[in-house]
């Protein structure tokens, strides 16, 4: 199933700017769980391609807003 046919929710936490971020052995990689249907969830990992933490934030931050039809869940406290 893709991407465009699952729901997505997106959860922003303001006290944890590298939520969604893993960094393996300095390369820093994109972490996220989707749900194909309401009974299974996958997590994906994808290789964001640096080193560096900022160029790794701006990146997440590229690839989140361009899923469609996001929503995207502002919360207070870190996951």
């Amino acid at each position: 199933m893709s991407l465009a046919a699952e729901a997505t929710a997106i959860r922003i936490s303001a006290d944890n700017p590298n939520h969604h971020l893993w960094n393996n052995h300095g390369t820093w990689f994109l972490h996220y769980t989707v749900y194909p249907t309401p009974f299974t969830k996958e997590r994906i990992r994808r290789s964001l391609g640096t080193k560096d933490l900022a160029t790794a934030r701006n990146r997440r931050d590229t690839f989140f807003a361009h899923l469609p039809a996001a929503r995207k869940l502002e919360h207070a406290a870190a996951f």
